[in-house]
């Protein structure tokens, strides 16, 4: 448990926990599936990441959660080398105008640039929440 109401710690992919809450669990379920969830507002359309109960241009509580279309671009990215086993924390550009911090996962990090295309993929260990993870993909069509 944690100082917040009704939350809970959840390991995370990277060994950290999440915090779960009745606001974000619906996000961090989705994400265990492979869905990127998004916050909608209804009042003036503007999408936005992270989960919150009102909309952060507008500060309207007619929120609700859409799907996203999972694609993005690397804006920016570190790979983590003094641990055993080296990984990719990175800021992805989602088509739908957000940038998230994620991992890039699945791939050859040492082959990773600004401006290459992700995808969402799930974490086949993560359970029933987990975060949203992306690996490098080439665009369909």
């Amino acid at each position: 448990m944690t100082g917040i109401s009704g939350a809970h710690r959840v390991s995370a992919h990277s060994g950290h926990e999440l915090i779960v809450t009745a606001e974000t669990r619906p996000f961090f379920e989705a994400a265990a599936r492979g869905v990127l969830l998004l916050g909608h507002c209804a009042d003036c359309g503007s999408f936005h990441y992270y989960p919150r109960p009102f909309c952060p241009h507008c500060f309207s509580d007619s929120v609700d959660m859409r799907e996203a279309g999972g694609w993005g671009t690397i804006y920016s990215f570190s790979v983590v080398r003094n641990v055993e086993t080296p990984y990719c924390v990175a800021y992805v550009a989602l088509d739908e105008g957000m940038t998230l911090l994620t991992n890039i996962v699945r791939c050859d990090i040492e082959a990773l640039g600004i401006g290459q295309s992700v995808r969402l993929v799930t974490d086949p260990d993560a359970g029933d929440v987990a975060l949203p993870l992306f690996t490098r993909a080439g665009r369909p069509g």
